[in-house]
């Protein structure tokens, strides 16, 4: 089917999503179209009130509805009427994301929208899967550690992947038996608006879900911090998360996950398939435009064949063609604003200034919208802000090594461990690497997540705590407490 549109004629659901209803709100943020910077809607503001509105309406269905009580397959089936039903409006969902989004309309009906489905799917299986569990005590008593969901989850989701993370966020809390309350990105709103008016028309209860528009000072902080908010699950910036856990600290202690920033390397060794290397690498840089925290903007390389796979690198950067997200056959996606194409561009000038050679790209695309050129930088060391810093952007540096131990020292970031790439032939070298790395995630001959959706992912340092996705993700959506009997 033909999936590219016309921008200007895309119906957007502005406005929050409280106990089954779209509650009109005046917008307050203007927003632009990242393929063409032109202005096209506004995003309110949810203040306390809202907030407050939003979770006794969670709340109060909970009650009504004993959703973490009912029979456990009652709520998988209701989570898989509605994967079936995003699988359904996939085309209309794809256009109201593609047109605020830096996400390609034909990468979101084939990849975020259909893998969203598939993992509301697996969580859903795990609702009368998973349960509590008798423990061995003595023969007098009898033990056991009883399971239960939270609550009501305050969830917080960013604006790269709007769909993929509102999906990692519901899909296990709701699964688990609770209601959520979530925030999206001002920048990327009306999806998660969309997703949740697809709940209510699948069955799920009135109120279970719902979705309030605003920034983080304001709407963030109000939800984060709120009283009735038992769990907070939050994916975004090192810094906005550091803030988070600041307000709850602040305003009662609750749980968290946290999935943060990430500044990936990829190490390449002489004995790997330098081609497929090549592919993956430029890939996970270009792909939304390195505007992913997992992205590996960090090439590690031997340095017997550092030229050979730079080339072939600049090769493919070189190839891609930039167009707006409502064409179907975009492959090459802007940045989200111009800010932050600023912020971008800045820091390549900070890196070439500290002595980095950029060996392709370094600027702004002469395009409508905020694209910039895929970008490598070479000659830099430890302390360049290329190095440094968590860009979110096209731009990949290039380090060499000539030992196993420097390229892992190379590989150290002081901030964040995220993910890592590791491509060799030598299965002895990848599993004393894996396990030397210092990552949640550490992807070898490839450089990108699966369909495999068992596979947790979260980071080490200050990339976060806990994890999405993952049996990990649904344990962690519910509480536990023991109880002993005596008999």
């Amino acid at each position: 089917m033909g999936l590219s549109f016309d921008p200007n004629t895309v119906a957007l659901p502005v406005g929050h999503f409280i106990g089954g209803e779209l509650i009109a709100a005046e917008g307050a943020i203007e927003m632009r179209r990242p393929s063409d910077g032109k202005a096209y809607a506004a995003c309110p503001v949810a203040d306390l009130d809202i907030v407050d509105r939003a979770v006794e309406s969670a709340r109060a269905a909970l009650k009504a509805s004993n959703w973490g009580g009912v029979r456990p397959r009652e709520r998988t089936r209701a989570l898989q009427a509605w994967a079936d039903l995003i699988e359904a409006e996939a085309e209309t969902l794809a256009k109201i994301e593609a047109l605020c989004s830096t996400r390609p309309v034909g990468q979101l009906v084939a990849g975020d929208i259909a893998i969203t489905a598939e993992q509301i799917r697996f969580f859903a299986e795990f609702a009368d899967k998973e349960g509590s569990e008798l423990v061995p005590t003595d023969d007098a008593t009898l033990g056991m550690i009883m399971s239960e969901p939270y609550g009501v989850v305050g969830a917080i989701t960013p604006w790269n992947f709007p769909i993929s993370m509102a999906g990692w966020k519901l899909g296990p809390a709701l699964a688990a038996g609770n209601a959520v309350v979530l925030k999206p990105s001002e920048m990327t709103p009306f999806s998660a608006v969309y997703m949740a008016q697809l709940a209510v028309r699948a069955g799920l209860p009135a109120g279970l879900v719902n979705v309030v528009l605003g920034d983080g000072p304001t709407t963030g902080t109000a939800l984060t911090g709120h009283p009735e908010i038992a769990k907070v699950s939050f994916t975004g910036s090192t810094r906005a998360g550091s803030a988070i856990m600041e307000n709850v600290a602040r305003t009662g202690v609750k749980p968290m996950t946290l999935e943060l920033g990430g500044k990936s390397p990829q190490i390449v060794f002489a004995d790997a398939d330098l081609d497929k290397a090549a592919t993956a690498i430029a890939g996970s840089v270009t792909f939304n435009a390195g505007q992913a925290c997992v992205a590996g903007t960090r090439l590690i390389v031997e340095r017997s064949v550092a030229d050979r796979l730079t080339a072939a690198i600049v090769d493919k950067m070189k190839a891609v063609r930039p167009s707006p997200t409502w064409d179907e056959a975009t492959q090459y996606s802007p940045v989200i604003s111009e800010r932050q194409r600023a912020r971008v561009d800045s820091i390549v000038r900070a890196a070439i200034e500290a002595g980095g050679e950029c060996l392709t790209g370094g600027g702004a695309m002469d395009n409508p919208g905020y694209f910039y050129e895929p970008t490598l930088i070479a000659n830099v060391d430890q302390a360049n802000p290329a190095i440094v810093e968590e860009i979110f952007g096209p731009v990949l540096t290039v380090q060499t090594f000539e030992t196993e131990d420097e390229a892992l020292a190379l590989s150290s970031h002081p901030t964040y461990g995220l993910a890592s790439g590791l491509f060799t032939s030598d299965l002895s070298r990848t599993i004393r690497l894996a396990r030397r790395l210092e990552a949640g995630t550490v992807w070898v001959n490839r450089y990108s997540r699966s369909r495999d959706h068992i596979l947790p992912t979260g980071g080490y340092k200050r990339s976060g705590i806990g994890k999405d996705l993952g049996r990990e993700a649904y344990l962690a959506n519910r509480r536990t407490k023991s109880v002993l009997i005596s008999l």
